[in-house]
């Protein structure tokens, strides 16, 4: 396979630049506890894993060669976004690490439904994104041989991507944790609801343009 440093260079990029699953992590971290942000990172990678299914299975490029198909998840997944935002903005709540903290380390139903919504919020908006499906139509074809076994290497560049989204997730959710004393700040959390809240909107309104 040809350039597979470029391609790991690009899809690296890709991963890091913020985005909605970015904000996604950043929320349910700092609300909920690593824990929460440890699931919605499963999420992210059972999104990505449906995806590589699709390729696989050749109904990547149906879809987006499919305008009604391709404008139904287009459409569908910035409305999944907008009502995130709303959500969060209007959310009333605010949270306490150390009531957090206590909740990690004693599982309870409460955790364990914010985990699970968690992880259901990735895996909703990974398989809701145009975007992924046209990672997988336009740019991992470029790095694809086509005298080689297409499918190997396709799965290939996608475990890649799923891998670089993984380990980079897992180190902003170290991250939050770590700098997380620092944000027990009821007037902070208000502020950050708020303003996720319109970034996810304003994110589900550009995939839906």
């Amino acid at each position: 396979m040809e350039n597979l440093l470029t391609y790991i260079s690009i899809a690296a990029m890709m991963v890091i630049i913020p985005g909605a699953d970015t904000m996604l992590l950043v929320k349910n971290t700092l609300s909920y506890g690593p824990k929460a942000g440890r699931y919605t990172v499963l999420g992210m990678a059972m999104g990505l894993s449906f995806w590589t299914l699709i390729a696989i299975l050749g109904l990547s490029v149906v879809i987006a060669k499919s305008v009604v198909l391709f404008s139904i998840i287009k459409y569908l997944g910035a409305a999944y976004l907008i009502y995130l935002g709303i959500k969060s903005f209007f959310t009333k709540s605010v949270f306490s690490l150390k009531e957090i903290q206590s909740q990690a380390n004693s599982p309870t139903t409460y955790s364990n439904r914010h985990n699970k919504s968690s992880f259901m919020q990735a895996l909703l908006n990974n398989i809701l994104n145009p975007k992924t499906v046209l990672v997988y139509i336009t740019i991992m074809p470029q790095f694809i041989n086509l005298d080689g076994n297409v499918k190997q290497q396709l799965i290939l560049l996608a475990f890649i991507l799923t891998a670089l989204a993984v380990v980079w997730f897992l180190f902003l959710v170290t991250l939050i944790d770590y700098a997380k004393k620092w944000l027990n700040n009821p007037k902070f959390q208000k502020i950050f609801q708020k303003s996720t809240g319109l970034v996810l909107i304003g994110f589900g309104v550009k995939t839906g343009i």
